[in-house]
């Protein structure tokens, strides 16, 4: 049985981590290389780092921070943010990650997907998809860029589903409505995406405790749990929250 995967975001701006609610009101919580070193030694499976100033700033990625960040950890790491190029995802790869997550830049430039599949791989191309409740879209929920500030005319499901299509290998996908909330994860939006696309499907937006991990890892159908706040704040441990899902039968890997 394939291990579920929990992996760790570190929301970046101005070189700073940071954290919000709904992408809003985020404050200053403290160095990405050094909270990158920590949870590598918690033992994460992965590390998702996302710039989310870049694509409303018109500007690529930090490459020397993406390097620092890099330099700490020894397991996938993928990164976001402002990644528009051919070159833009060469210098992000060269620089240390495993991973490209295309968001807003995917939407505009949907080739993007795959002329990155076809270069570097689908392995490396992750769809970064930012949705919130809509009763207008088919599928219910709408896809936002430039860091949930811009509406879009894309339905959820569909974006997904063409983004496979281009050659994404896998998709984060985060619930604006859950985000920073520590409500729990949305828990429909989640299992509807996962059940129309054959790739890993990571969700994103409002894990607060160990049992919203489990429920959006059975019940939700995700691959992965993607978290940030229940750990940032020390509420909890990588290791803690994996040893909960264990004893719920739910397969991670142990440290």
């Amino acid at each position: 049985m394939l291990k579920k995967r929990i992996i760790i975001c570190l929301d970046v701006k101005d070189g700073r981590t940071t954290k919000g609610i709904k992408f809003q009101n985020n404050i200053d919580i403290g160095d990405p290389v050094e909270m990158a070193a920590e949870y590598y030694r918690q033992g994460v499976d992965e590390l998702v780092f996302y710039d989310i100033m870049a694509s409303a700033r018109g500007r690529g990625p930090i490459l020397d921070l993406i390097a620092r960040v890099a330099s700490q950890v020894f397991i996938p790491f993928c990164v976001g943010g402002g990644i528009g190029t051919l070159d833009d995802i060469r210098s992000t790869i060269l620089a240390g990650a495993e991973k490209v997550s295309l968001n807003s830049q995917a939407v505009k430039n949907p080739e993007l997907i795959k002329q990155g599949a076809r270069v570097f791989g689908n392995q490396c191309i992750v769809l970064g998809m930012d949705a919130a409740k809509d009763s207008q879209m088919p599928s219910g929920y709408r896809v936002y860029i430039n860091g949930g500030r811009t509406k879009t005319e894309l339905d959820a499901r569909e974006w997904a589903q063409k983004a496979v299509e281009l050659g994404a290998g896998e998709i984060v996908l985060n619930s604006i409505d859950a985000d920073g909330t520590k409500e729990g994860y949305e828990l429909n939006l989640t299992k509807m995406i996962a059940e129309s696309v054959p790739v890993p499907v990571i969700a994103s937006g409002g894990g607060g405790t160990p049992s919203h991990l489990a429920d959006v890892l059975t019940k939700g159908k995700a691959d992965a749990a993607l978290i940030a706040s229940m750990v940032h704040s020390g509420a909890y441990t990588v290791s803690s929250i994996k040893n909960e899902l264990s004893k719920e039968g739910i397969p991670v890997r142990l440290v």
